[in-house]
């Protein structure tokens, strides 16, 4: 075989090879802008990049090297500039003017030619390197896209395919272009997937994680789920007509939610129910029959409380604004479902609010109002022995007491309501409601220091039911 058959077949392969590393780019560019999103140009920025770099390190006398690939063929073009000199003390930056000739003749002395390296060669010594800078700026690339096709949709319903499962309990979910997370504290314990399965939950944020690229982050506990799901079921909230002004949430278990209306034909209840709760009820479906709450709201702290709690009525209501404390006393029977499942409407209703919570018994809450006002009456305060003035007290029901012989606090607090009652002619509820005011004046008058141990001992104990 003769020398230039020889040529003629190296150059022949050579060829292919290029040929067929350009394909292999064409198909990459293809499959990351088809699958991720990705375009060329931002490839092959990251290719040629990594190439440069690759090539200082790993191909002896290049200096000032250039690549660039092409987005649309794939071929890789790699030149190094080097000037022109009689005898060669830096290959990197120099090439001798015979060897200069052969690229052009034409060149001179102190001339810059650019000197062209076989992509093949390039390929084969810089593969390595080329790879795990690539790999980190496509890893770039593609975080960038996420962001900006996720970072405006924060709160969105979105909906994807379980595709893996990890020993966390966090689902991988397939959403096409993108796989986002839902890690397991972002959806109720009570629920179970499997592969395959159809999940439906709200963007909660895009986060950038350890490996340089992006995570999607999916929730389906976040109360903003449930504002989604009833705009979707009731049209009114996309025109505006109804506002949900408060929600709070336990995923999994129980919703309450506060709404109201702008136009006064509408109900804004029975607007986000439904007819016979066909819109509540598609929605408790897919929170897998989690309790929703859907309840006028109001400015009016008690009145929105009210709301909350309905059907039940509170025997008395008080609100400490130094504490944010609200205290609540209702029937023993409505106890249980007041406070709700491990407390969790109790605490809800607090959050709505804004207020800590605190429920009583009623029978609980008398025992304790008694030992009070038994307290009270043995106390050495001498104001109890003084004249019965009560602020906003009418003069007739004053009357009836002083002529029953209760002319001071103290008697009165001496004898049982229901004597204080039948003597005064007053009704129980009134007694109430005076025995109560009474502990309210003259309560900070008891000494602590005297009473503080015993009360600890005499007090019945009142607290939450788990």
């Amino acid at each position: 075989m003769s020398a230039l058959m020889t040529s003629s077949l190296v150059i022949s392969k050579a060829k292919k090879k290029s040929e067929a590393m350009n394909k292999d780019l064409v198909a990459i560019f293809e499959y990351l802008e088809r699958e991720k999103g990705i375009k060329r140009d931002v490839i092959a920025q990251a290719i040629e990049e990594s190439l440069r770099i690759a090539a200082r390190k790993s191909i002896n006398d290049v200096g000032n090297l250039n690549v660039s690939v092409d987005p649309k063929t794939g071929e890789i073009s790699a030149i190094a500039e080097k000037e022109i000199v009689e005898t060669v003390e830096y290959p990197d930056e120099e090439i001798g003017f015979e060897e200069a000739r052969e690229i052009d003749p034409d060149c001179q002395l102190g001339q810059w030619i650019d000197v062209e390296i076989d992509p093949l060669t390039l390929g084969r010594i810089a593969a390595q390197t080329a790879r795990q800078v690539i790999t980190q700026k496509l890893r770039g690339a593609e975080r960038d896209v996420v962001y900006e096709e996720y970072r405006h949709r924060i709160n969105e319903l979105i909906s994807g395919t379980v595709k893996r499962i990890t020993k966390g309990r966090t689902l991988i979910i397939d959403l096409g272009k993108v796989e986002a997370i839902l890690p397991d504290r972002y959806y109720p314990k009570l629920e179970r997937y499997h592969l395959g399965d159809k999940v439906m939950a709200v963007l909660y944020e895009v986060r950038e994680n350890d490996n340089g690229s992006a995570d999607v982050v999916l929730s389906r506990t976040h109360p903003q789920l449930v504002v989604e799901l009833f705009e979707q079921e009731v049209p009114e909230l996309g025109e505006g007509l109804i506002t949900i002004n408060r929600i709070v949430r336990d995923g999994g278990y129980r919703t309450k939610m506060a709404v109201s209306s702008t136009d006064p034909k509408i109900d804004p209840v029975g607007a986000c129910v439904g007819v016979r709760g066909t819109r509540v009820k598609n929605i408790i479906r897919e929170l897998n029959n989690e309790k929703i709450d859907v309840f006028p709201y109001s400015e009016d702290l008690y009145t929105l409380l009210k709301n909350a709690l309905s059907p039940v009525n509170f025997k008395k209501v008080e609100v400490d604004e130094e504490t944010d404390i609200v205290t609540i006393v209702v029937e023993d029977e409505d106890y249980p479902a007041v406070l709700g499942r491990k407390g969790i409407n109790a605490r809800l209703t607090g959050e709505l609010i804004g207020y800590e919570l605190k429920i009583y018994k009623a029978s609980e809450y008398d025992k304790q109002r008694l030992f009070e006002l038994g307290q009270l009456a043995r106390s050495e305060n001498p104001l109890l022995d003084e004249p019965l003035a009560l602020e906003g007290l009418n003069p007739l029901i004053l009357d009836s007491l002083t002529s029953a012989g209760y002319d001071t606090p103290r008697k009165l607090l001496l004898d049982p309501a229901a004597t204080v009652s039948e003597k005064s002619g007053l009704s129980p509820e009134m007694i109430g409601n005076i025995l109560e005011e009474v502990r309210a004046s003259y309560r900070w008058e008891v000494p602590d220091d005297e009473n503080e141990e015993k009360q600890e001992e005499e007090a019945p104990s009142i607290k939450e039911e788990e």
